[in-house]
């Protein structure tokens, strides 16, 4: 259902069984998948595709151009996935040419009232951003993190797959795998291991994840010391992960 006084440009490309509320504007070159719902008040502009069963609540504004100054009007996108719940008054940017040119919104990702995901952003899947959590331009956040209440992500920064980031932290270098940070900076506190259990890691490997992280964290190592330990500890997925997130740092990690 469409109300009648949704604003939509003919160049959008509605889904089947789309629901747009009242006074929502969806712009040029939006195209929204199937069975999405969007509230009343919602502004939608393009480029920018909307996978299915996505839902958007009131006030939001999606695929806006970002107040970067670098950017000078060039038609970059935003792509958002599948199954994600949008609160209201959330803000996702879209890129800029002096990067991917795309911010990417991975699938069934919560994102709370007043969260901001600023452009050239990369969200991947299952993540919750708590009320006012906000990421600058071209951070990366990984799968199943958990970002809470108020917490701000300088841009560059790299979030691992499986982090959990406690309230009003303020987040200036990159953060492990399965890391808990807290503080302002925010430093490492211990591994997420509510988190880990949630998903279904095992007793074995969560009880790895701490002998890895406390040689990360606890043993006083140099980073490369410490990196040669931990890849020393086998080959199991939380290893791989957390190494990965070490290697592929661009900001130095938080330590």
């Amino acid at each position: 259902m469409i109300h009648p006084t949704a604003i939509i440009d003919p160049s959008a490309q509605i889904g089947e069984n789309v629901k747009i509320g009242p006074w929502t504007h969806i712009g040029a070159n939006v195209k929204i998948g199937d069975y999405c719902e969007i509230a009343s008040h919602v502004v939608v502009k393009g480029p920018s595709v909307i996978g299915e069963k996505n839902k958007i609540y009131q006030f939001s504004t999606i695929g806006d151009d970002t107040p970067d100054l670098k950017y000078q009007g060039e038609p970059t996108g935003l792509v958002i996935a599948d199954n994600n719940v949008i609160r209201e008054g959330v803000t996702i940017h879209r890129g800029t040419v002096q990067d991917r040119g795309e911010t990417s919104i991975g699938s069934n990702n919560l994102l709370m009232a007043y969260v901001h995901i600023g452009h050239d952003c990369i969200v991947g899947d299952h993540t919750i951003l708590i009320n006012n959590a906000s990421l600058a331009g071209h951070v990366s956040l990984g799968d199943w993190s958990i970002l809470s209440g108020y917490v701000l992500v300088h841009q560059y920064v790299h979030i691992g797959p499986h982090c959990f980031i406690g309230p009003s932290a303020i987040i200036l270098h990159d953060v492990p795998a399965f890391v808990t940070a807290y503080g302002s900076p925010a430093e490492p506190r211990t591994i997420n291991r509510e988190g880990l259990k949630r998903r279904e890691f095992g007793a074995e490997q969560i009880v790895l994840a701490n002998r890895a992280y406390k040689l990360l964290y606890r043993r006083g190592l140099p980073l490369k010391e410490a990196v040669k330990e931990i890849a020393a500890l086998g080959d199991d997925e939380v290893i791989t992960m957390l190494l990965t997130s070490i290697r592929n740092s661009t900001r130095g990690i938080i330590r």
